[in-house]
């Protein structure tokens, strides 16, 4: 037996779990190793072998160990906590739910562990971000619904605090962020549509202040200038608004003589919406009118509602916002983001 992997730290019966909770100290009364060496495993030492590590992680694993976080915040200044800040509207339809996964993929066979922080309604998206921050709560922190200039990105830069987000802004300096190309899938959409033989195209934007409405907005303009259709962007709705809303815009815009008969979809939900009105207004959609959405999920396929889709993939995105963020914790600064190409992989 080496001297770094020497004598126990505590006398007890070696390999016999102890009652009470978990320490650094149980892990070595079981294994028969120092409780330096048993933190160092934990933390991936590459000067210990890999057996050692494998070995220590197994059991801490299978006692339910885990660290003291309030005495490694006072000994390291890290918690080994992500923040992942999410809107409880966010977990439906699989957006939560995907981008955690990815996240937690990402995250594995490291020391850090995901704590998700809810976003409740009436309260100001950069408020958690502050909480997080001036608390040390966490080591990075990851949210969603970029803006174009993002008052949590300039917070968070301004107090050089790790972190990613799921979208990009406007600030002259450049932020780790992963993110769809929302421009290229709405000009994919729109010249697809045109291609269907509409006429006019439309859409239901996100909230005005978001990075990506914007993105949307040039892709549908670009792509209607050049096949010569028109265009609009749906008033009085947006994607935020109720699905009945939405619905009920739609089959009054349908009653109209100048009706889009083509619309690009920003979400699943709203392309049910938008689907919905559209029959209720007498339109076969699929014939008299077309309708191209994104998909995220394979909920949308199963009704079969004579949509097109172009997938976006959460998952992915999850497990890239994890890798930027890692790197970023660990002092990278440059080429830290990541874009997500539409794929158009039409019926025909």
């Amino acid at each position: 037996m080496s001297q770094e992997e020497g004598p126990p730290a505590t006398r007890g019966k070696r390999g016999v779990k102890p009652s009470g909770k978990p320490t650094l100290k149980t892990i070595a009364q079981m294994t028969g190793l120092a409780v330096t060496t048993i933190s160092r495993a934990l933390n991936n030492a590459p000067e210990l072998a890999q057996d050692t590590r494998d070995r220590v992680q197994k059991i801490a694993a299978e006692i339910g160990y885990l660290p003291d976080r309030a005495a490694l915040r006072l000994k390291t200044g890290r918690t080994n906590v992500i923040a992942l800040i999410l809107e409880p509207d966010e977990q439906i339809y699989g957006f939560g739910t995907n981008l955690v996964t990815g996240i937690t993929e990402a995250l594995r066979d490291t020391s850090y562990h995901l704590v998700i922080t809810p976003l409740f309604r009436n309260v100001q998206p950069i408020v958690p971000i502050q909480h997080i921050v001036r608390n040390r709560m966490a080591d990075g922190v990851i949210f969603s619904k970029a803006e174009t200039f993002d008052e949590r990105i300039r917070f968070l830069i301004d107090n050089d605090f790790p972190f990613v987000s799921h979208g990009r802004s406007q600030w002259p300096e450049p932020h780790p962020y992963a993110d769809f190309d929302n421009e290229a899938y709405a000009y994919g959409a729109t010249l697809r549509l045109a291609a269907k033989g509409c006429r006019k195209v439309s859409i239901i934007l996100p909230d005005s202040a978001l990075t990506y409405t914007d993105h949307l907005k040039k892709g549908i303009e670009r792509a209607a200038q050049e096949s010569g259709i028109a265009y609009e962007f749906a008033a009085d709705v947006n994607l935020g608004s109720a699905t009945d809303a939405i619905r009920n815009y739609v089959i009054k815009r349908s009653k109209r003589p100048d009706h889009p008969d083509g619309y690009v979809c920003a979400s699943e939900v709203s392309a049910l919406a938008v689907i919905g009105g559209l029959t209720d207004a007498g339109l076969d959609v699929g014939r008299t009118a077309h309708v191209v959405t994104k998909q995220s999920t394979s909920m949308f396929a199963q009704f079969q509602p004579g949509a097109e889709t172009v997938h976006e993939d959460f998952v992915g995105a999850g497990r890239n916002l994890g890798a930027l963020l890692l790197r970023r914790i660990s002092g990278e600064t440059d080429n830290l983001h990541f874009m997500q190409s539409p794929v158009f992989d039409w019926k025909d």
